[in-house]
């Protein structure tokens, strides 16, 4: 039986501000070991992770909550995963995933910001060195944050399914958010723009689903909600996790496996969670509209339950907010 939450607040539930193609960071970020002026946190040109792509990075959001402060989401874990990850890098920096939580509330605190914010944490190699390695480097972390409102539209998304497909797992680690390897989804959400889509959906490559260029994937189908494996080249996304917890608490079926192509064409539903992304339906992919649409009402449930909690409107899921 799934019970009802209500938002208790008229104010729109989604992040609000820019969709950050235009980012005006706040005025102070963590670099080289302590807080600086955010125009003094400068990288040589020579730096090996500019050259080659060597780093690791985190997206973490902070929502404005109805009482007027801030709240970081998932912090602890979106920490804990950047400094696991950082170990397919070689990387080990002195920081704890517990101290760098500390250090983003001292940040948030300093810059003064009480607008719906987006955290960008950063595990890099920050020698200056062209060889190609990856031990015996220096590795730094770097925090900078910045207002973000919705990064992709949560009111239906034209989706395209891309040429590209999503890089191999045993190619560059997909579990992963390697900076590298965004060049991948780069590449496939600009066809998708060109193309007057709002976002792209990658395949593996023999031809099944795995997410969106920055976003995990769900798909519904007669009330039971599917999502690919992570085998399947996913990244293992902290929202894709809430959700299939908000899902599971309401009384939906979630399972995971494998997605083909065609099924997205058949859904009752899809939609996309991600820190930026949040939770966004989609309403149309290759052009062939979702469902009935344009009301997804397991999609609206389940946002409607997600902003609830982010917004701390929901003591049930209190444990995932960190206050600033």
């Amino acid at each position: 039986m799934k019970t009802e939450v209500r938002a208790a607040n008229p104010r729109p539930a989604s992040a609000q501000g820019g969709d950050g193609s235009r980012l005006d960071a706040a005025a102070w970020a963590y670099f080289e070991g302590r807080l600086v002026p955010f125009g003094e946190a400068n990288l040589s040109i020579a730096t090996h992770a500019l050259n080659y792509g060597t780093a690791i990075f985190e997206g973490i959001r902070a929502y404005r909550q109805d009482d007027g402060s801030l709240a970081i989401l998932f912090a602890l874990e979106h920490y804990a995963r950047l400094l696991r990850n950082g170990r397919l890098l070689r990387a080990e920096v002195p920081e704890s995933a517990e101290e760098l939580v500390e250090l983003t509330r001292e940040l948030l605190r300093r810059n003064g910001e009480m607008a719906d914010m987006y955290i960008r944490p950063l595990l890099y190699k920050a020698a200056r060195s062209v060889r190609l390695q990856l031990s015996d480097l220096e590795d730094r972390v770097a925090i900078y944050a910045f207002p973000l409102g919705d990064y992709v539209p949560t009111d239906g998304l034209r989706v395209a399914v891309s040429a590209w497909q999503r890089v191999n797992d045993n190619a560059v680690p997909a579990r992963a958010k390697i900076t590298g390897s965004y060049v991948n989804a780069c590449l496939a959400v600009e066809d998708a723009h060109a193309a007057g889509y709002n976002e792209a959906l990658l395949l593996t490559a023999d031809g099944h689903v795995a997410e969106a260029s920055s976003a995990n994937l769900f798909l519904v189908r007669d009330g039971v909600l599917s999502t690919p494996t992570l085998t399947d080249d996913v990244l293992p996304g902290i929202t894709r996790q809430a959700v299939i917890t908000l899902a599971l608490d309401a009384g939906y079926l979630v399972e995971e496996r494998k997605i083909d192509r065609t099924e997205l064409y058949l859904a009752d539903e899809l939609f996309l969670t991600g820190t930026g992304a949040q939770l966004a339906p989609v309403a149309s992919i290759d052009g062939r509209p979702i469902g009935d649409g344009p009301a997804f009402p397991i999609s609206a449930d389940l946002a409607q339950r997600y902003f609830a909690a982010v917004r701390g409107r929901d003591p049930a899921y209190a444990g995932w907010l960190t206050p600033v």
